[in-house]
């Protein structure tokens, strides 16, 4: 019976270990990390560009996010002058706001 029962210890441990791996795949998976953020493609990509320049008059885009905090779309831009710029967009591709990121180098 001793045997019987070291295999149930080490069986309910070796679940217990991969049921706890399993919580932290899940949890590291689910994370608001911005490494996992999931950029414009495609035909969105060209006219959320195209509205976001506009929109602007000038600068290039450097980068794009889908399903932001903010907005449905994300289009940041960069002007001549080195400002960024993020233009938020609705899922019609309506500007919902446009803000410059304003950092403080000191």
């Amino acid at each position: 019976m001793k045997a019987r029962n070291r295999r149930v210890a080490i069986a309910a441990a070796a679940l217990t270990v991969v049921g706890t791996g399993a919580g932290v795949s899940i949890a590291a998976g689910t994370g608001d990390d911005a490494d996992t953020d999931d950029g414009i493609t495609g035909q969105e990509l060209d006219r959320a560009s195209d509205v976001a320049l506009g929109y602007l008059g000038e600068g290039r885009v450097t980068e794009t996010e889908v399903g932001d905090e903010e907005s449905y779309y994300e289009v940041e831009v960069t002007l001549e002058d080195g400002t960024q710029v993020d233009v938020q967009l609705d899922a019609s591709f309506d500007v919902v706001s446009g803000d410059a990121d304003i950092r403080d180098d000191d």
